[in-house]
């Protein structure tokens, strides 16, 4: 099928599975982050929430859109790894994946709320770093600027979350003359209806933006697989002509010869000059009447290199102070450089379905462990309804928008620190329970080296067998 070996097809089915595996274990990971406030509340029975949270995990998934999902794959720059020699994809592949499963379980099965994304991510730039040590004279694989930009994200979505609920806390306290809401949920009794509506409301919004976030990591590490492993059927999207690229080139090239070069500096000049090179490139492609599917398995990758490589150019040059481009050719150019991601960022609805469903699935499972450690040890204090609410709401928000941006973040570390901002609004930093606090931020500090060791050690001894 496809082409392929026999080997090498059991190996993609098997990179395919773990890749769901990821998203299954993503979603029992991460379950407790939606649904310990409403349990801990008495809002909704455990099962009942849990199941509810699967639905909307598995609905957020189809409306994250594709912005994350090509953030992931563009993080590892794939037109420069794939490799004529398939099993060295695969190695790298496996690599990422299995060390993103270990830590996941590793830190599910110690209670600890650790970031799926971190864990992803990592284990990504694991195999990034360590590509010079398998391939002799080549560089660091790893897009540093998508890089530097994710991780301010992931650094600055918690102190987000903490911030804005200890803000959201004080004006529910000074405008809000509900004194039920910030009491202690009593065992076995059901809080009043309006504040049972409000979290399940929270809840809801927690699981959409989750699966909307974390689904996309799903398919962008599904993607990897597909154009590392089938370059030929999956590096660009079938479905666009490849032609219908040429406006938006002719458009470019229009805007960026237009650019005054007097104040330019090297690095500007030198991105220029790219800009023109890969618009060259492109249009030997797109000046014929060939069909995308017709083309061949390196002129797709040759078209993918030169579209992302184009779009990075294309990206320095707006963003740089020394070049004067007027609103109208800036909004001309930013139209230009989406029409042309409609080649290379997509995903096929049964890769979306897929990781979908693992997700939704995984979130049904395993929920105690971290919601045990969200609902009772963060703080010394059990959660009450204003808590439980403000610390949702905040989350929701701050992934929601994330999303629009297309960028990664962890609702654990979001959640976890909204609740622990809700701690502190309501009886100070004393109101913190350290040793949670304090293993919660070592899991923190040490997903992120821990995966990017996993996965490069992993590469680099796959690569040695083969």
């Amino acid at each position: 099928m496809f082409g392929l070996e026999a080997g090498v097809f059991i190996l993609l089915i098997l990179c395919l599975l773990a890749a769901c595996a990821f998203e299954f274990v993503n979603g029992f990971h991460d379950t407790a982050n939606a649904v310990a406030t409403v349990i801990y509340t008495n809002s909704l029975k455990p099962w009942h929430a849990v199941i509810w949270s699967g639905i909307c995990n598995f609905l957020g998934v189809f409306m994250g859109g594709i912005g994350v999902a090509m953030g992931i794959v563009k993080l590892l720059p794939t037109e420069s790894l794939v490799d004529p020699n398939v099993y060295h994809n695969v190695a790298l592949i496996l690599a990422l994946l299995i060390s993103a499963i270990i830590w996941n379980l590793g830190t599910w099965y110690l209670g600890l709320p650790a970031s799926s994304s971190h864990t992803l991510i990592g284990s990504i730039l694991g195999v990034g770093l360590a590509f010079p040590f398998v391939e002799e004279g080549n560089k660091t694989a790893v897009d540093f600027t998508k890089a530097y930009e994710i991780a301010a994200s992931l650094i600055v979505s918690p102190l987000f979350g903490f911030s804005f609920t200890v803000f959201l806390m004080f004006i529910l306290k000074k405008f809000v003359d509900r004194e039920e809401l910030f009491k202690e949920p009593k065992k076995g009794k059901h809080p009043p209806f309006w504040i049972r509506s409000v979290l399940v409301l929270t809840c809801t919004g927690v699981s959409l933006s989750h699966g909307a976030n974390d689904g996309q990591k799903g398919v962008g590490l599904m993607m990897l697989i597909l154009i590392g492993i089938l370059p030929a059927y999956f590096a660009l999207n079938t479905g666009k002509p490849i032609n219908i690229a040429a406006p938006h080139l002719t458009n470019i090239e229009y805007v960026v010869s237009s650019i005054d070069t007097t104040d330019l500096g090297q690095k500007e000049k030198a991105d220029r000059k790219a800009t023109f090179a890969y618009l060259t490139d492109l249009k030997r492609f797109t000046d014929n009447s060939r069909l995308t599917k017709e083309l061949n398995s390196e002129e797709k990758l040759q078209i993918r290199a030169d579209l992302i490589r184009l779009g990075r150019s294309l990206s320095n040059l707006s963003k740089s102070p020394n070049v004067a481009i007027s609103g109208g050719k800036r909004k001309l150019l930013n139209t230009s450089m989406d029409g042309l991601k409609v080649h290379t960022d997509y995903s096929p609805f049964w890769v979306t379905l897929l990781i979908s469903l693992s997700l939704g699935l995984g979130t049904m499972i395993g929920w105690k462990r971290i919601v045990k450690t969200l609902g009772e040890k963060i703080g010394k204090e059990h959660l009450t309804y204003a808590q439980g609410a403000s610390s949702e709401l905040v989350a929701a928000s701050t992934i929601a928008v994330s999303t629009y941006l297309s960028l990664p973040v962890s609702t654990t570390h979001v959640l976890s620190s909204g609740i622990a901002g809700s701690m502190v609004a309501s009886k100070g930093v004393k109101n913190l329970r350290k040793d949670t606090v304090k293993n919660i931020l070592l899991a923190w500090l040490l997903t992120l080296p821990a995966s990017m060791i996993i996965s490069g050690s992993l590469f680099v001894l796959f690569r040695a067998f083969i």
